[in-house]
C-alpha cells in the first residue's frame, strides 16, 4: 500500500486508492463474519484449556485461530465465506485481493522500482503463509467444540399468532441482515473480475 505513494505517479495514486477501497471492503467482510461466527458458538462449548485461560472468554467469542477449528463441519457457507475473504487477502486470483495488489506492483514496476516490488511479493507470500493457516484450521480438522448438552436436552415452544413453533439448537440462524451483507460482500470480493473497469 505505501509502496503504491512511494512510488508517485498518477497509476500509483489510482491503484492506492483501489487498495484501500478493496482491503476495506474485505476487512469489513471479515469483521462481519468473525461476529457471526461467534454467534453461531452460542450453542457450543469447548473444553480447551487454552480457552479457559482468555481474559475476556465472555465477552469476545473468538480470541483464537485453535478456536475456528473445523468450523467448516458447524456452518459450512459461513465458513466458505471467510476463505473467500481470506484469499482475497492473500491475492489470489481471480479476487479483488488480486487486482489490488496487481495494479500497486504494475506501476511501480512502470517506474522501474524492481527492487521494492519483489521484496512486496516476498511479504505477501510470508503473510499468505500466515492467512492460510487460518483457512488450514477451519477446513482441515475435526471441530474442537461440541454443541452443548443443556441444550440437546431442551426445547422452547412459542405461540405465535394461534401457531405453536418449537425453537432448539438446530434452528438458530444468522438474522437477515446481517447474512445478506456477509453474503452480498463475499459476492464482490468472488465476483469483481466480470466489473473490473478501471
Amino acid at each position: 500500500m505505501l509502496l503504491a505513494l512511494a512510488v508517485s505517479s498518477i497509476e500509483s495514486i489510482q491503484a492506492f486508492i483501489f487498495y484501500i477501497v478493496q482491503y476495506s471492503i474485505s476487512n469489513l467482510n471479515i469483521f462481519i463474519i468473525l461476529i457471526a461466527i461467534g454467534y453461531s458458538f452460542y450453542s457450543y462449548v469447548n473444553d480447551s484449556v487454552e480457552k479457559d485461560n482468555l481474559v475476556d472468554r465472555n465477552n469476545s467469542p473468538i480470541q483464537l485461530i485453535s478456536q475456528l477449528r473445523g468450523f467448516f463441519y458447524i456452518n459450512p457457507f459461513l465458513a466458505i465465506s471467510l476463505a473467500i475473504t481470506i484469499f482475497s487477502f492473500v491475492g489470489i486470483p481471480p479476487l479483488i485481493g488480486f487486482f489490488g495488489k496487481q495494479m500497486v506492483l504494475s506501476a511501480a514496476l512502470d517506474k522501474g522500482h524492481v527492487f521494492i516490488v519483489l521484496i512486496g511479493i516476498l511479504t505477501s507470500v510470508i503473510g499468505g503463509v500466515y492467512y492460510l493457516n487460518i483457512v488450514k484450521e477451519t477446513f482441515f480438522y475435526e471441530p474442537s467444540s461440541i454443541i452443548n448438552p443443556i441444550l440437546k436436552k431442551s426445547q422452547i415452544s412459542v405461540s405465535v399468532q394461534n401457531k405453536n413453533i418449537s425453537a432448539d439448537y438446530t434452528n438458530i440462524v444468522l438474522s437477515s441482515p446481517i447474512a445478506f451483507t456477509i453474503s452480498v460482500i463475499t459476492l464482490i470480493i468472488l465476483l469483481f473480475i466480470f466489473i473490473n473497469n478501471e
